[in-house]
């Protein structure tokens, strides 16, 4: 696993889009798995900016988005995808089957190919994607039952804690190291407990992100408090 600290949340959003710059430029038709929520805002933001000034090309690129709320279709301003394209594909929220969908979803990834670069970032309780803490790891996409800390995290989000979703398909375990490459993107001494637990101490399913250390091909970018507490750990 390589490790980059960077100086604060602005620095890591940088030195992120830095390394998915990087993959675009290697590879510009590759496949992205992106990550939702806050973490990674000041990463998109950062490829927007080189995007509209030229510096960066999307045209080839295709994206798989980690999860989605289940009952939330694409035009939900509060779901993970605001409409839908041929570039970027997403689980369907308003799915009738949720095993047909499942499936259907990890058909998509294998026939673009498998994800050459996965994005994640770091759920205070350890999930990666909503791969909630449990006894074992969940190999492929599937419908995932939130748990209350995750329901408290993603409040702000909504007008009313009542509002948040209670359930979530995402990639599975498996479907996530299947990835070619792993870049996780953690900001805050909120995350410095669980990074520490995650990327230094045992693997176990009570920390899902913790499978990663297995990974042959895994980047850690993390601000100074996010690793304030792995420091001898990083040697």
């Amino acid at each position: 696993m390589r490790i980059y600290q960077t100086d604060g949340y602005r620095d890591m959003s940088r030195k992120t889009a830095n390394i998915i710059s990087a993959q675009i430029i290697l590879k510009p038709d590759c496949v992205l798995g992106l990550a939702t929520g806050s973490t990674p805002v000041g990463t998109y933001d950062q490829l927007v900016e080189w995007y509209q000034k030229g510096d960066l090309d999307f045209s080839e690129v295709r994206t798989v988005n980690l999860d989605e709320y289940k009952g939330l279709d694409h035009e939900n301003d509060q779901g993970f995808c605001i409409g839908h394209s041929y570039f970027c594909n997403i689980p369907n929220g308003k799915a009738e089957s949720d095993a047909e969908e499942c499936e259907a979803y990890d058909r998509l990834i294998r026939q673009l190919g498998g994800i050459d670069l996965q994005l994640l970032g770091l759920g205070h309780n350890g999930h990666i994607g909503f791969n909630e803490p449990s006894d074992t790891f969940t190999r492929t996409t599937h419908l995932v039952d939130l748990q209350l800390s995750t329901i408290e995290a993603n409040k702000r989000f909504f007008s009313s804690i009542d509002l948040v979703p209670r359930q979530a398909y995402t990639m599975g375990i498996g479907t996530i190291l299947q990835a070619k490459k792993i870049l996780i993107a953690v900001s805050g001494k909120d995350k410095a407990e669980i990074v520490r637990r995650a990327f230094f101490g045992p693997v176990t399913a009570s920390v899902p992100a913790s499978i990663l250390q297995l990974h042959p091909d895994v980047t850690l970018v993390a601000d100074e408090d996010a690793l304030s507490l792995s420091g001898d750990s990083i040697g």
